[in-house]
């Protein structure tokens, strides 16, 4: 009989092979035979965890997904003024990203779990609680007239996309971010969502 460490060592084995595999070959391309290959576990303890490739990949993708959110909440509290909030999250998103360079390729090249799909509903929920904290920071700025009010999604695309789009050049060997690189890209999201000067 094993033992509830055993137990818990292996889906740990699993998850830490699952995100190697992923990271390195794609979900698409990783098969069951690999996972379990990587994680060095056999056909019965892969299915005593778990039920599927995709059941791996959904717990995976929701276990990143809230660390990253945590981090850059914790982050963005930390910053009163609203310019530095802003300028802060972006150079801490790059440090993440070089910090943890698997999981946030997980995270910029895969497609997030559907809510009908494992892992979906964990990542829906973690999101909306992660939205409603990002708002209760950036309200009291918007109703200052310094930041923009808008929608969520435009927030995350103004706010990170240059930086998403900076991490694929980075995890595709094409181009290393300088520091100078980093704070302009800070800048240039403060830029996009401050309200104008009249």
């Amino acid at each position: 009989m094993k033992s509830v460490k055993n137990g818990r060592d292996g889906r740990t084995r699993i998850i830490e092979g699952a995100l190697r595999r992923f990271s390195q070959d794609g979900v698409s391309a990783t098969t069951l035979a690999s996972l379990r290959e990587e994680s060095g576990v056999s056909v019965g303890s892969f299915y005593h965890h778990f039920a599927s490739k995709e059941h791996v990949f959904g717990v995976l993708y929701a276990e990143i997904l809230t660390a990253y959110q945590e981090a850059f909440l914790a982050e963005l509290v930390s910053h009163e003024d609203a310019r530095s909030g802003i300028e802060a999250v972006v150079a801490f998103h790059m440090r993440w990203a070089g910090e943890h360079p698997e999981r946030a390729r997980l995270l910029v090249s895969e497609r997030p779990p559907r809510k009908h799909e494992p892992g979906g509903a964990e990542v829906a929920e973690a999101r909306r609680g992660f939205f409603k904290e990002v708002s209760d920071w950036w309200r009291p700025h918007m109703k200052n007239g310094l930041l923009q009010p808008v929608h969520p999604t435009m927030c995350y695309v103004l706010w990170l996309g240059p930086a998403q789009e900076m991490c694929r050049l980075w995890f595709a060997g094409a181009h290393t971010p300088t520091d100078e690189e980093i704070r302009g890209l800070g800048e240039a999201a403060w830029q996009s969502l401050r309200q104008p000067a009249d």
